[in-house]
């Protein structure tokens, strides 16, 4: 058996082909390159050349310039001062790579007659509208990332999800994701087909009363995308949609908001964070139906690996 030590190997595959040789890139002083270009004598840059925040400290305050810009190109970056209310209170974000991502808003976690615990969120509906209005002005977009399964998911989906979503324990198949609805008596008198428990194109499964000519419109202009999951988090496993959008998209920061803080919101946030996006938790459009204990939670984690702040501060930063 012959042993070649790695960088023995990679040296005669070097002096092979002189075109492998360029296209090789020395990340191992990647940062000392990108601080030598900075317009900045104070700057810590964290990350490598393709992932890295520059932090600022020209004031006395920590500011997260989240923008890449020595990398990428820049458009009109927003600054955010002493918007966030954790750790870290200062960010500069790049609008071309920054999305608002809303899940779960839909009938079957919102309305009344389904949820009817779910105050919280059928309150959080019009900041919700608010931040939709104020990315799309900004030129971000806004990522709708819902529950949306076909009849493959509900083959391959795992035990421990169907039970969980089951209404009726003595029934579990009859009860949980697939299951037939009935009818929903509106307002008005009229009935309103429910359809399959959170499958796709089902009535349950559309965002909640004015979210949804909200999302139709936004789908409309190009502003906003939809995306189905099959899971709690949008992000998970290898790859998804959402997934795929992002990494073609370039896009880098995101901000979060939707029903359950704990449950899905949470689950996307965490995974985008593992994946290396800058996460930004939007506390007063993320709202639950879980013990306030679970809301501590996601705001004690939310500080620990991005920014946590409330619609109405972001947004007047953003319209400045």
């Amino acid at each position: 058996m012959i042993i070649m030590h790695f960088s023995q190997f990679l040296q005669s595959i070097l002096a092979l082909s002189p075109i492998a040789a360029a296209q090789l890139y020395d990340t191992s002083n990647s940062i000392t390159s990108l601080s030598g270009t900075l317009n900045t004598s104070d700057a810590q840059f964290v990350g490598n050349y393709y992932n890295y925040w520059a932090v600022l400290n020209t004031t006395g305050n920590l500011t997260y310039d989240l923008t890449r810009s020595d990398r990428l190109p820049v458009t009109s970056p927003k600054h955010l001062e002493n918007v966030f209310f954790g750790s870290r209170k200062n960010a500069i974000i790049e609008p071309s790579r920054t999305a608002l991502v809303i899940i779960d808003m839909q009938n079957y976690f919102l309305h009344p007659q389904l949820s009817p615990r779910a105050t919280g969120g059928r309150w959080a509906v019009q900041p919700t509208l608010n931040m939709i209005d104020g990315f799309r002005k900004m030129g971000s977009k806004v990522l709708w990332t819902n529950w949306g399964l076909d009849s493959f998911d509900l083959v391959t989906i795992p035990p421990s999800f169907l039970e969980g979503f089951a209404k009726n324990e003595s029934d579990i198949p009859g009860s949980t994701f697939g299951s037939d609805l009935g009818t929903l008596t509106a307002e008005n008198g009229s009935k309103i087909e429910l359809g399959q428990t959170l499958m796709r194109g089902s009535w349950n499964s559309q965002p909640y009363g004015s979210l949804y000519p909200a999302m139709t419109e936004g789908l409309a202009n190009g502003t906003d995308f939809y995306f189905n999951k099959n899971r709690l988090s949008g992000l998970w496993g290898a790859q998804t949609p959402l997934g795929l959008f992002l990494q073609e998209q370039q896009i880098t920061t995101l901000f979060f908001g939707g029903v359950n803080a704990d449950q899905c919101v949470w689950g996307t946030l965490l995974d985008a964070y593992y994946k290396g996006f800058d996460v930004v938790y939007v506390d007063d459009i993320s709202q639950t139906v879980s013990p306030f204990s679970a809301r501590e939670m996601c705001r004690y984690n939310a500080d620990l690996d991005g920014f946590i702040g409330n619609s109405t501060e972001i947004l007047a930063a953003l319209a400045k």
